[in-house]
């Protein structure tokens, strides 16, 4: 993989902000007028990532992929009418590979990069948050060794479940 991972720096937020975008398009049709509220909340928390991590994937100069690391403890938003809730674990959100990048690893080797990092700091534990109509994330995770954690899970609209994963990190081992 040609791929170098990174700090993001400033001056990558345009490429940040296109590259996320470009990966959660695909589903504005699934979640209708919804899209427009969740893309509000895309481009809201890109522009003021605090206190998490910004990982990107580099090729060619070029930023191919990122995420954000939360550290365990942060205060995060859940949603529309939802109150603040703090993390217990590291979390991991937005992970973004537009659909020109995917199937290179480079989703696997951001996810992977967090893992790291979590365990670095003696975490127990990295968690997520996904939806249904994200399959092949999902997946990923699941071959990762995430499992779902029900405890973890919220609802920002009425029949959208947003279910919560949670990747133990035993010291010493790699996801």
């Amino acid at each position: 993989m040609d791929v170098r991972l990174r700090d993001a720096r400033p001056g990558d937020e345009a490429a940040i902000r296109e590259v996320t975008l470009a990966s959660y398009a695909q589903y504005a049709e699934t979640l209708g007028p919804l899209w427009a509220l969740y893309r509000e909340n895309i481009v809201a928390t890109l522009a003021s990532v605090a206190p998490a991590e910004q990982i990107v994937a580099e090729a060619k100069g070029d930023i191919v992929g990122a995420v954000l690391l939360y550290p365990g403890g942060a205060v995060m938003s859940e949603g529309p009418g939802a109150g603040p809730v703090a993390t217990k674990w590291p979390e991991v959100r937005l992970l973004a590979v537009p659909p020109a990048e995917r199937g290179r690893g480079i989703a696997t080797a951001l996810m992977r990069e967090c893992a790291r990092r979590a365990r670095a700091v003696g975490a127990e534990a990295l968690t997520l948050h996904t939806t249904d109509m994200m399959q092949a994330a999902v997946r990923l995770y699941e071959r990762m060794g995430f499992a779902r954690d029900p405890a973890l899970d919220w609802s920002p609209a009425p029949g959208l479940t947003v279910k919560g994963f949670r990747l133990p990190l035993p010291s010493g081992e790699a996801p």
